[in-house]
């Protein structure tokens, strides 16, 4: 074993554990609540990453691809669901045709502001939790 891992303590081991228990029972809800909705896990957080978009340029396929950690195919796929869907308008990008951008619609901002609404409350809710957590986390010294 190196230093580092000899200096690791059960409590480093609880605090890991308890944060990951945490982001489960998140990702849990979150899931839940999507498909309460009628939505895929991944198409909400396809929406939500279009919605909070904030670069210079409009959201692109590939731009997607980064923020879900998905492959570009894969993200390409999304997006002809959510297209099929009547949640994403696609547009060729005038400046790159090999681009495509993306954009929400109606449908999609109506649904998105119901979970997005529910999610923050759940944050809120989670917030001192896990502030906590991340404290046990952080580090006091080098290991």
């Amino acid at each position: 074993m190196t230093k580092k891992q000899d200096a690791l303590t059960d409590a480093d081991y609880e605090a890991l554990a308890n944060l990951r228990y945490a982001l489960r029972r998140f990702t849990d809800f979150s899931t839940s609540a999507a498909q309460h909705e009628g939505l895929p896990s991944q198409q909400h957080q396809a929406l939500l990453a279009i919605k909070g978009h904030r670069g210079e340029a409009p959201m692109t396929v590939g731009d997607l691809s980064e923020r879900l950690v998905v492959a570009r195919h894969t993200a390409s796929e999304l997006v002809e669901r959510l297209v099929g869907a009547g949640y994403v308008t696609r547009e060729l990008d005038p400046h790159d045709s090999r681009r495509q951008t993306l954009a929400l619609t109606a449908k999609a901002e109506d649904i998105l502001t119901r979970l997005s609404a529910i999610h923050l409350t759940e944050i809120r809710e989670m917030a001192p939790r896990l502030i906590e957590l991340l404290n046990d986390l952080q580090i006091k010294g080098p290991l």
